[in-house]
């Protein structure tokens, strides 16, 4: 094979059906999320919005270990729209009430989610941050402010590890059995540059390097390097040749699945793959008896997969 293979040691942490995982960070923790979703995982995806940076992923979670609901002094307006610095702009309304009741009603869904998670997937992007001047605290997103608002910097090793220490510390007191898995997003941030790029790259590698030698149950899932070797290849980037294309992420997705999952949810997964692909198999004839006949077979199998497996009522 014209190839650069990653070997990635079988973890001994393992991911089951039965346990619920919470992804927060870059494009690619959405990317997982989504798989895991789409896969009938116990699954809750970005509550913020989608994170880049060390610091705001940190802060969010914080925030859920919180009774903390949003109030106005927490938003603000800007080209007739109401917005969070804490959050991307899915959250964004014409209304301040609007805008605080997409904030508190996702708060209140992740906050629940993840006092009965098992796995955080964290995915940094870059350790660039911008700081607001008036209040020196680092948001999640600019929202098209103007440049002169913002201080831009990058985030050093010490930071970003001193940051997360005392998080995963407080998370694991709360959580005893929970595991932390790290990532660095595989997306290129070219506006920083190439050279930038790397040096922020490197930076966030450093610090959760440093996390997992330091910290139980802290791992890292080298979805960066797989990307950048084995899939080096342009074939395997979007349109904008920075972000990972479909076949990548499937990629990414099968190595994560072959890390993390047993043998016996490894089956199961791919059980239930194939009735994904039949219950969405749209016919030429949907009138006809063959069809029909393979519709009363799909729902059978659907049928004896939830009764093998109880705990997956509800999400097939």
């Amino acid at each position: 094979m014209f190839q650069t293979r990653i070997e990635i040691p079988l973890s001994k942490t393992k991911i089951s059906f039965e346990d619920r995982i919470m992804t927060l960070g870059s494009c690619f923790a959405e990317n997982i999320g989504k798989k895991m979703k789409e896969a009938y995982f116990e699954t809750d995806t970005n509550p913020f919005g989608i994170l880049f940076n060390p610091v705001s992923i940190s802060n969010s979670l914080e925030l859920l270990l919180q009774t903390k609901t949003y109030t106005q002094d927490d938003i603000f307006e800007y080209n007739s729209m109401w917005q969070s610095f804490s959050h991307s702009s899915l959250f964004t309304d014409s209304t301040s009430e609007g805008c605080l009741s997409k904030l508190n009603s996702r708060l209140s869904t992740a906050r629940v989610f993840l006092s009965q998670t098992n796995v955080i997937l964290i995915t940094f992007g870059t350790a660039w941050v911008f700081e607001d001047k008036k209040s020196g605290r680092v948001v999640s997103n600019c929202h098209k402010l103007p440049a002169d608002v913002f201080t831009r910097r990058r985030l050093t090793v010490e930071e970003i590890v001193a940051d997360y220490t005392l998080l995963i510390n407080k998370l694991q007191s709360v959580f005893p059995t929970l595991n932390i898995i790290f990532s660095v997003s595989p997306v290129r941030h070219w506006k920083d540059g190439a050279h930038d790029n790397t040096i922020s790259k490197s930076t966030l590698l450093l610090a959760i390097n440093e996390l997992q030698q330091q910290l139980e149950k802290v791992h890292y899932f080298p979805a960066y390097e797989i990307q950048m070797d084995e899939l080096r290849d342009y074939r395997f980037y979007a349109a904008d040749m920075l972000h990972p294309s479909d076949v990548a992420v499937d990629y990414i997705w099968n190595r994560f699945s072959d890390t993390y999952f047993s043998k016996q949810t490894l089956a199961l997964k791919k059980r239930l793959e194939q009735l994904i692909l039949d219950l969405n198999h749209r016919p030429l004839h949907p009138d006809s008896i063959g069809y029909i006949k393979f519709l009363d077979k799909t729902e059978k199998r659907k049928e004896e997969i939830i009764q093998e497996f109880p705990f997956l009522s509800g999400r097939i």
